[in-house]
């Protein structure tokens, strides 16, 4: 793949996170900790995890006027985000509320807030070599058409189908790399072993589909090939934007030119390093602290 810049399309988002002993079940008070307000939204956070491994990165987003006091353009242009094309609107800014628990699970509850009026902006078009990451925290339209602007130009898109929701069929054949997680491939290929289940929604040989499988590493389709690296051991302590770092830090090490095999070996050890840290954003390693991970 040709080398480019990382587009970033997603949203961006106030994390408001609580550790708690266990989570909630339905109609359950639980008490919970210190109050943390963070940057977050799968999009910054997969922009951060990008920036810091060291590829120019641009955000395509929204963040309203009302962010519960947290700067977050300034946030994300401190990780290095170009925030040059991010739209501020008038009312509230997306908002997480994250629950923690002492296994590192987590339970999120999003209001979209600025990210569900994306429609209203005007993004610029992506050039031939960029690599444009997308996931479903954005109207799945305003996915859909950017992956068409992006196709017109040779730019290669990335989709992250998460969360699991319901999207316009042609969005997965216009993704020339396809990440999904466990619950994700259920939902859109039916139940099964993870290989076959990939096999069930990929357009053609051309397209790569990436299972990520928790504690079970990954599977992967390329071209012919098909290939499972294992998850490196550590001991976790939030989980919380684990999925984004390593989409962040895949794309970036792609549109630097590293072959896909080394890439995702990166990208996993990329992760590994975040669910040791408390928060999302603020948990994406740089591409040094990953170089010097044993």
């Amino acid at each position: 793949m040709p080398s480019g810049n990382v587009i970033v399309l997603g949203s961006i988002n106030v994390d408001i996170v609580s550790r708690v002993s266990a989570l909630s079940l339905p109609g359950e008070t639980v008490s919970g900790g210190p109050l943390d307000v963070l940057l977050g939204g799968k999009g910054a956070n997969q922009a951060v995890a990008a920036a810091l491994t060291g590829a120019p990165t641009k955000m395509l987003g929204c963040i309203g006027e009302q962010s519960f006091g947290l700067p977050l353009q300034e946030l994300m242009e401190g990780y290095g985000v170009d925030m040059s094309a991010v739209a501020t609107l008038d009312g509230p800014s997306g908002a997480a509320l994250i629950g923690v628990d002492a296994a590192a699970e987590n339970s999120i509850i999003v209001s979209p807030g600025a990210n569900g009026r994306a429609a209203e902006a005007a993004f610029p078009d992506p050039s031939a070599g960029d690599h444009v990451l997308a996931q479903l925290e954005l109207p799945a339209d305003v996915v859909l058409d950017y992956f068409r602007r992006a196709n017109a130009v040779g730019a290669t898109t990335i989709l992250n189908t998460a969360p699991a929701l319901d999207v316009p069929e042609q969005l997965f054949g216009l993704s020339d790399i396809l990440i999904l997680n466990e619950t994700e491939l259920a939902r859109y290929a039916g139940t099964g072993e993870a290989m076959e289940a990939a096999a069930k929604i990929r357009r053609d040989d051309q397209q790569i589909i990436i299972a990520t499988l928790g504690a079970d590493g990954l599977t992967a389709l390329v071209g012919k090939e098909a290939r499972t690296l294992p998850a490196q051991p550590v001991t976790a302590f939030d989980t919380t934007g684990a999925g984004d770092c390593f989409c962040g830090a895949l794309t970036a090490r792609l549109a630097a030119g590293e072959a896909i095999w080394d890439a995702l070996e990166y990208a996993q050890s990329a992760a590994a390093i975040s669910v040791t840290r408390p928060g999302a954003a603020q948990s994406m390693p740089t591409r040094a602290e990953v170089a010097n991970t044993p």
